[in-house]
């Protein structure tokens, strides 16, 4: 994993998207004028709201409650270690949610403070070395601000989407009018350009968003005692048991993705491995430089985390370099 160009990449696609914002912005205030300005407000406000409480829609939604003093000592002890050792403040407040998949998230707001969580599956299916290694992912995000750097990247479509929205739908009763002078189709076109700036900031995001999936990765592998094996191998049975999900069942938990930018891996998004033991570096070799198909690479590009394939083949490459 060459860490720079990871970087540089991130630093790339936050400036194209505000740039790519910027740009539509300015167009459009040239062409309608002020008045528009005063959707912008209207939507930082709502993304901002969203953020503070969040937290609370994350509990309700994913069942979690704080892990009770004496519960997991390991576990608290763990965090407490990972947290000095990425560097923060105050180790976050252990949280447990109360699902049978496995998954971990770091979340917040100035409300909350910050707070990570596993899962009831997580615990269950993944050894203590692998626990930690995913502590030290989501310990990653908190240390890299990517609550606060996702929140404020998806107020930019989310303005775009808004006033294209506007502009769309003014266009068209507009054009209805016996009174039109062709503005209506003028503010029709517009407003379907705004949609496809729309729908690039999304896909620009989706695409910074894995990259700092990747950039989590990489500090969970340093500061875990286990280091890239253990986050790898733990990878790997999230995927597994993911895709192991009966149909019926998917559709029952749907709701568990509602907040999947946050997870560790996509729970909707699986690959069978079907080992059934504990992966050891050539069990992972042999998953991790399999074929990536085709639909896998589409499902990819929509989606906020990277294939699992190429998460573990980098975490690989960083487990050679340290022993080299």
């Amino acid at each position: 994993m060459n860490l720079w160009k990871l970087r540089l990449n991130m630093i790339a696609t936050m400036m194209l998207v505000i740039a790519v914002t910027t740009g539509f912005l300015a167009l459009i205030l040239s062409f309608v004028g002020v008045p528009l300005l005063m959707l912008l407000p209207i939507v930082v406000l709502w993304n901002l709201i969203q953020w503070l409480i969040g937290p609370y829609l994350i509990d309700y939604i994913y069942r979690v409650r704080p892990l009770n003093e004496g519960e997991l000592p390991w576990l608290e002890q763990s965090v407490v270690r990972l947290a000095e050792k990425s560097g923060l403040k105050k180790a976050p407040k252990i949280m447990v949610s109360d699902i049978p998949l496995p998954n971990a998230f770091a979340y917040g707001s100035p409300l909350t403070g910050s707070r990570v969580a596993v899962t009831r599956g997580l615990l269950k299916s993944l050894n203590e070395s692998e626990v930690e290694a995913v502590i030290g992912h989501e310990l990653g995000h908190l240390r890299h601000k990517d609550v606060q750097i996702m929140m404020f990247l998806s107020v930019l479509p989310a303005i775009v989407y808004w006033i294209a929205y506007s502009l769309y739908y003014s266009g068209f009763y507009s054009s209805r009018s016996s009174r039109d002078r062709g503005d209506g189709g003028l503010l029709l076109l517009v407003g379907m350009l705004g949609m496809a700036v729309y729908y690039l900031l999304t896909l620009l995001i989706l695409s910074f968003s894995r990259s700092r999936e990747y950039y989590a990765d990489y500090h969970g592998s340093t500061v875990s005692e286990g280091g890239p094996l253990s986050l790898a191998s733990a990878l790997v049975k999230i995927s597994d048991i993911n895709a192991r999900v009966p149909e019926r069942a998917k559709v029952s938990m749907a709701g568990y993705a509602s907040f999947k930018a946050l997870l560790i891996a996509d729970p909707e998004v699986g690959a069978e491995i079907g080992f059934g033991r504990a992966y050891d570096v050539r069990s992972l070799e042999e998953f991790a430089y399999g074929e990536i198909s085709v639909s896998e690479s589409i499902v990819e590009v929509l989606s906020t985390h990277p294939n699992v394939k190429k998460r573990v083949r980098n975490l690989l490459e960083l487990y050679k370099t340290s022993q080299a």
